[in-house]
């Protein structure tokens, strides 16, 4: 008998048909994420040991577990329980899917419920981004979390962690990496109410119409939610990038943005009004230079760039070609700038024209060694709302994504040769003079 199979759909651990939004669509992602960390002890160590503290012994994990606070019953979505030696590690867990949001008395019930209980963590999940690594998206009363941690992830931080650890890094046991790839299946559907960042927010257009015209003021209320947008942008390319490479991306801060969310938004907002400009650094490990990706909303254009030292030998022209040569990926539109020893003076030419004629980096700055090159990568910045093509989501993501793999990945920082060791015949030994006899008495 011929059956054909290509239109039948497969039996799913983590169904999503028939699933409706709401309550029932979080009590399933919840259920099943803690399933699948109880089953899985690696993908349990990634994300509770790793992003949480917990000891690395195997979860044992519940769902809507009842507790009484002043006089009323609270009730979070889950409990973790992870037990190693004598160390016993007790987290509540709060889940929101699709576009609910974190609601800042539910978690102050959960800290208090900790406190009462000696619990020592609240986690919650959601498809709000951090807003930098360390912090919350919910702002809550210092006083409840000075004995009681408060963490989040993503739901799309949640499914990288589960890819990198199937896909990268591996689950020993065979059931096991069936039972974490159909929680990926499950995440990755768009019913199960795990969201990639949508888009730029209901400000987005108005911001940036005023930044092309010139009118926008850093105090405008639109500006901070774009920048807050943009820090979320920026955090979901970490997770999508780190997903894709298998490896912890980060996103880099100045230590008192770092520290400081309103000291952030406030610099990002003035870089916004007096440059025109939305800024995101990242750190790939084990590339030449932190990727750094620039969004001019006045000349509408995506610039990502990276910066590595040149050669320190060699004449000038022949470390121009060992830039060139790494960069036989890249397009001809590249930008290459080049600085030099002993001088400020710059220049700045396209790949295509390096390729031509290298020593072209070096007009009008005569006797000078290339000092370091900065690799410039520019788009055209979309102007659609959404994510999709022709979006401006779309651009950054398309940008950075496209950069890493024609210039980034292929570029190697610049190492001394060994020192040679000198050949005997450069170096001869004196000559063995035979004395005489009247010497040798002499002697």
């Amino acid at each position: 008998m011929d059956i054909k199979s290509d239109s039948w759909h497969p039996a799913r651990l983590i169904p999503t048909s028939g699933l409706k939004p709401g309550r029932e669509q979080e009590m399933r992602a919840t259920s099943a994420l803690l399933a699948v960390l109880s089953a899985v002890p690696e993908f349990s160590r990634a994300v509770l040991s790793r992003h949480f503290g917990a000891p690395a012994g195997r979860p044992e994990c519940y769902t809507e577990v009842p507790f009484k606070l002043n006089g009323s019953e609270v009730r979070p979505d889950g409990l973790i329980r992870v037990k190693r030696g004598a160390r016993e590690w007790v987290a509540l867990v709060e889940v929101k899917t699709g576009r609910n949001k974190l609601e800042r008395d539910q978690i102050e019930n959960y800290l208090d419920v900790c406190r009462q209980e000696g619990f020592d963590a609240v986690l919650t999940i959601s498809n709000e981004f951090l807003p930098a690594p360390g912090e919350h998206p919910v702002q809550v009363n210092r006083r409840k979390v000075q004995r009681v941690g408060l963490y989040h992830l993503s739901w799309i931080g949640v499914l990288t962690e589960a890819v990198i650890q199937h896909e990268h890094r591996g689950v020993e046991d065979p059931d096991q990496a069936w039972i974490l790839n159909e929680l990926i299946a499950y995440l990755e559907d768009d019913r199960s109410g795990a969201m990639a960042f949508g888009d730029m927010g209901p400000s987005w257009t108005s911001v940036r119409d005023a930044v092309r015209h010139g009118t926008v003021r850093a105090s405008d209320g639109g500006v901070a939610d774009v920048v807050g947008r943009w820090d979320e942008l920026a955090r979901s390319l970490c997770l999508r990038l780190g997903r894709n490479l298998g490896a912890d991306i980060q996103q880099i801060l100045p230590k008192r943005e770092r520290s400081d969310a309103n000291v952030r938004r406030a610099a990002a907002s003035r870089a916004l009004a007096d440059e025109s400009k939305l800024r995101a650094t990242f750190r790939v490990p084990d590339t030449v230079g932190d990727i750094v990706i620039e969004a001019d909303l006045k000349a509408k254009s995506i610039t990502v760039s990276t910066s590595l030292g040149a050669p320190g030998v060699g004449r000038p022209k022949t470390r121009i070609n060992w830039l060139v040569r790494q960069l036989s990926k890249a397009p001809d539109s590249l930008r290459v700038d080049v600085s030099f020893e002993k001088t400020a003076r710059s220049t700045s030419n396209l790949l295509g024209e390096l390729r031509e004629e290298p020593s072209s980096a070096l007009d009008g700055i005569p006797g000078r060694n290339p000092r370091a090159f900065k690799v410039n990568y520019s788009v055209d910045m979309g102007a659609k709302q959404g994510s999709g093509p022709g979006s401006f989501v779309g651009s950054v993501r398309d940008g950075i994504e496209t950069f890493y793999k024609d210039v980034a990945q292929n570029l190697k920082a610049w190492t001394p040769p060994a020192p040679k060791l000198l050949s005997t015949s450069s170096n001869p030994e004196p000559p063995v003079v035979a004395l005489t006899p009247e010497a040798q008495n002499e002697t």
